[in-house]
């Protein structure tokens, strides 16, 4: 560990939903308003999707709306496909959400309209972010933080910097482990943890079920 290490200081998210006055009533009229959309509208439809605190069976807004609203399940699971943390970019969703829309469209060419008051309302999100007063210059530091700062946080560190850092599988967390702490096999280890699998909770007990091993080693004298 290094002895003199650049300290992690936590910030939080805090995310305000601003609409688009844009909306769809079927498919077509949302492949067409998914192609003009802002990225920050995409960003807000599928990466922030477990911002909301709702995991259902869906993991994007689109598929969550094509499954229960258009009740087409065979396009809502094509949609729920869609990782937006591998594909790193919104370019790149924003594609893959019409790729599949197009191939169902070929299969349903003339599809219905929901019903009034069940339209896709394209949103997008203005983040705040500000520090919480928290820093830590240790993993036994990084731990006890671990588990007391807010969901917004962890959301902040673990999935927003994936778009932020623009590198796709990296977040702050790994980051500063590796760069700063240099323990690259912790790092590698909180990079294996897939944000589409989990809630923000379960991300942050998986992180510190890996983080409290390395802190037992370094109390033990086991070098990791």
């Amino acid at each position: 560990m290094a002895k003199s290490a650049t300290s992690f200081e936590f910030k939080q998210c805090v995310s305000i939903v601003k609409s688009t006055g844009r909306h769809a009533k079927n498919l077509k009229e949302l492949r067409k308003l998914i192609a003009s959309a802002g990225d920050e509208s995409i960003i807000h439809h599928t990466h922030q999707y477990f911002l909301k605190g709702h995991m259902l069976d869906y993991t994007n807004d689109f598929s969550q709306w094509a499954g229960e609203y258009l009740e087409e399940r065979a396009l809502a699971e094509r949609l729920t496909s869609i990782d937006p943390y591998t594909l790193k970019s919104i370019k790149a969703v924003r594609k893959e959400l019409i790729k599949e829309i197009d191939a169902f469209l070929k299969t349903v060419p003339d599809p219905r309209d929901v019903t009034k008051g069940n339209e896709f309302y394209f949103n997008e999100t203005v983040n705040l972010v500000f520090p919480v007063g928290v820093k830590t210059k240790n993993l036994a530091e990084f731990l006890v933080a671990l588990e007391h700062v807010d969901p917004g946080s962890i959301y902040y560190h673990f999935y927003d910097s994936r778009v932020r850092l623009g590198e796709g599988v990296v977040d702050d967390f790994s980051r500063w482990i590796e760069h700063t702490l240099f323990r690259k096999n912790l790092a590698d280890r909180i990079r294996a943890i897939d944000p589409f699998m989990h809630s923000i909770e379960s991300i942050r007990s998986h992180i510190k079920v890996v983080v409290e091993e390395y802190v037992r080693a370094d109390m033990e004298g086991v070098v990791n």
